[in-house]
């Protein structure tokens, strides 16, 4: 039998064995098929996020269901937060508290014009990555979330340098680089890949 998870994916997290059986879709046989189904949820959640008459953006609860809108025809753990450790995030019992610190630090940011708009954004983007709130489809569900968040503040969506960012590609490699140089408190390789 073909394990869809082996080799592991570069570009996702890896799955614990009970969240691999989490897998709803019996039909997938091949990672290219686990990654055509999770596009077509993807857009499904964008499309319900954009159809929402009112919205509160920075909210756990939206942020849960905006995952579960997401992932949920595809995976029975979609929104809910992960329950295990990884090899990236911060551990999984603090991520109520992280969430709640960074929303407030976000509305904090907007009220006081802290940083330009498209900073605001990118800053979000790259806490909500660091704190790896969900078992996967945490860089999807950020780079959503931080598109919405500047549509909010006056600004056009980003581009994310304008494919997808799987696999090891070279576009791959350059936002990993700028999440580091994120981590790093330099801001400037992300906001620039954002618009590229």
């Amino acid at each position: 039998m073909i394990d869809i998870f082996d080799p592991p994916d570069d570009a996702a997290t890896p799955l614990t064995e009970a969240e691999r059986r989490d897998l709803k879709l019996a039909y997938i046989a091949t990672r290219d098929e686990l990654n055509a189904a999770e596009e077509g949820n993807i857009a499904e959640g964008q499309i319900w996020a954009l159809g929402l008459r009112r919205r509160n953006l920075l909210t756990d609860t939206f942020m849960k269901s905006l995952h579960r809108r997401m992932f949920g025809d595809v995976w029975r753990w979609a929104g809910k937060f992960r329950t295990s450790e990884r090899n990236i995030g911060i551990n999984h019992w603090e991520i109520p508290v992280a969430l709640r610190t960074l929303l407030d630090d976000v509305k904090a940011w907007i009220e006081h014009n802290a940083y330009q708009p498209d900073e605001i954004a990118v800053r979000f983007h790259h806490r909500l990555v660091v704190i790896h709130p969900f078992p996967n489809g945490n860089g999807r569900h950020a780079r959503m979330m931080a598109d919405f968040l500047i549509v909010e503040l006056g600004g056009a969506p980003f581009s994310w340098g304008g494919s997808q960012l799987r696999g090891t590609s070279d576009l791959r490699r350059r936002y990993i680089d700028a999440l580091q140089a994120a981590d790093q408190h330099d801001t400037g390789p992300l906001i620039a890949f954002a618009r590229s």
